[in-house]
């Protein structure tokens, strides 16, 4: 089986090297194409204004100087030969979870790797808190992260759909199990905007994230994660609320 890995914290990031741990569980034939820096919080972004280089940091190890998105068109088109079986992305440092997705670099190259018809699974490390230093940030992950991808390597997924992993902020021991359910919305949006000025005297704005309130819905992934449980939620690429075409189609009609 080929693996493609790529992430959106980078390639240096210590969560694609957990991934790369966790894929030599099921094949040698691993293969890694992640963006050369962090690229939080880019979505579904595609390079299309300046030119992407392609760099070998070793056998089968390669960067993009671009977005998740970037890496896994580059990863399969220009590093490997043919489609890859698999894609994960992660292992993110930090939850995407909830609407958050639509935010994630990790989720996104997931959804690329869907777009093109190859089963993807993003995998994401739930943090106590945003900066501060765990023990071991990936310990769930490292312990559960065979369990959880095993069964979806040859469970049915239609065409265009994806798995969300999240792994909880706990010690691998204290985890309780792995949930199937579907994605939660938080009850607000997220961040604040800080405001400061550089050297030179000029105003800037840093976007910045804070803890979210958010009502637990039950059957989530909030809620799983929240009670200890690793999360696995199919999503899927169409977008349309098919309830209101319908309505929409009586209003256009001639």
């Amino acid at each position: 089986m080929k693996i493609l890995l790529t992430n959106d914290d980078g390639i240096h990031a210590p969560g694609i090297a957990v991934l790369e741990a966790i894929a030599r569980e099921f094949s040698d034939d691993i293969w890694i194409c992640a963006p050369d820096e962090e690229q939080s919080g880019m979505g579904h972004a595609l390079t299309l204004t300046r030119p992407v280089r392609l760099r070998k940091h070793g056998e089968r190890r390669f960067s993009v100087t671009g977005t998740p998105t970037d890496a896994v068109t580059m990863g399969m088109r220009k590093v490997i030969d043919g489609k890859p079986d698999l894609i994960l992305s992660g292992v993110n440092r930090g939850a995407n979870l909830g609407d958050d997705v639509t935010y994630s670099g990790t989720v996104s190259a997931a959804i690329e790797g869907a777009l093109a018809g190859v089963r993807s699974i993003a995998l994401s490390q739930v943090t106590t808190r945003e900066g501060e230093a765990e023990a071991d940030t990936f310990a769930a992950a490292r312990a559960w992260g065979t369990r959880v991808i095993a069964p979806l390597l040859d469970t049915p997924l239609p065409r265009r759909t994806l798995v969300n992993v999240n792994f909880p902020a706990l010690p691998a021991d204290a985890v309780r199990g792995i949930r199937a359910v579907r994605q939660g919305f938080h009850d607000y949006a997220r961040g604040t905007v800080v405001e400061g000025r550089d050297p030179r005297g000029f105003r800037y704005f840093w976007f910045g994230l804070t803890d979210i309130e958010h009502t637990l819905d039950h059957g989530t992934d909030l809620e799983a994660v929240s009670e200890g449980f690793v999360s696995v939620t199919p999503l899927q690429l169409d977008l349309t609320h098919h309830a209101s075409l319908g309505n929409l189609a009586e209003r256009y009609a001639p």
